[in-house]
């Protein structure tokens, strides 16, 4: 984008993976080697696996399989996941834009579990905001968006009052259906039309204005 867009808030709620975090790489090399096990094209699993948990991409991956076979075996790729941490790095621009939100209402709300979201954003570099939403705070995945609602409820801020940040388009389509604006973070974001886009962090500024508002500027 290159016209500079403001939205108000009252506050941010903020994806991991693709949106402060680029765990593509670790990403590929755990699901295709899934993908491969189970008989599945590598290319078709990528297009479904970005902001689900794992149970319910496999849910719609291997319809047919009962629901407890995917948790088990969620919980075995969750453990590959913490594991593999080879070419974890901030999005560009992460580390500044969760600094500049210190004092802020904010949230990390995650399709990762405490594990594997301690484990990325320590390889990343970049600080866990004090309140966090994960895999083990909510009972339904992304593009539910129950982990979003939490979020907001967290912070004692009414949804409609809430800027989600994120990359996929389960994530989007969650912020959405929650009742919040949908600030798309890189290409992957694009196709799924968001409120608004910016091709990484370093296009944000957010600043505190009066009344308890947030300025987001994106651009």
């Amino acid at each position: 984008m290159t016209a500079t867009t403001v939205l108000t808030a009252r506050a941010l709620l903020l994806d991991m993976d693709g949106t402060l975090v680029n765990s593509d790489a670790a990403v590929e090399r755990i699901w295709r080697r899934w993908a491969g096990r189970h008989g599945l094209d590598g290319d078709e699993t990528m297009k479904i696996v970005h902001g689900r948990q794992g149970y319910a991409s496999m849910a719609l991956l291997l319809p047919d399989r009962p629901m407890e076979e995917n948790h088990a075996d969620n919980a075995r790729l969750l453990a590959e996941e913490v594991a593999d941490t080879d070419g974890v790095v901030e999005i560009p621009g992460a580390a500044a834009f969760l600094a500049s939100l210190a004092g802020l209402p904010h949230a990390l709300v995650t399709s990762a579990n405490v594990p594997l979201s301690t484990v990325r954003m320590a390889a990343a570099g970049l600080s866990l905001p004090d309140v966090r939403i994960t895999a083990e705070s909510v009972g339904a995945s992304k593009p539910h968006p129950e982990g979003f609602l939490k979020g907001a409820a967290e912070l004692g801020v009414d949804p409609a009052d809430c800027v989600v940040f994120e990359d996929s388009g389960a994530g989007i389509a969650a912020g959405r259906s929650a009742g919040m604006r949908v600030v798309g973070v890189g290409p992957r974001a694009a196709v799924h039309e968001p409120d608004a886009l910016v091709a990484d962090l370093t296009r944000v500024r957010v600043e505190r204005a009066g009344g308890g508002e947030l300025r987001v500027r994106l651009g």
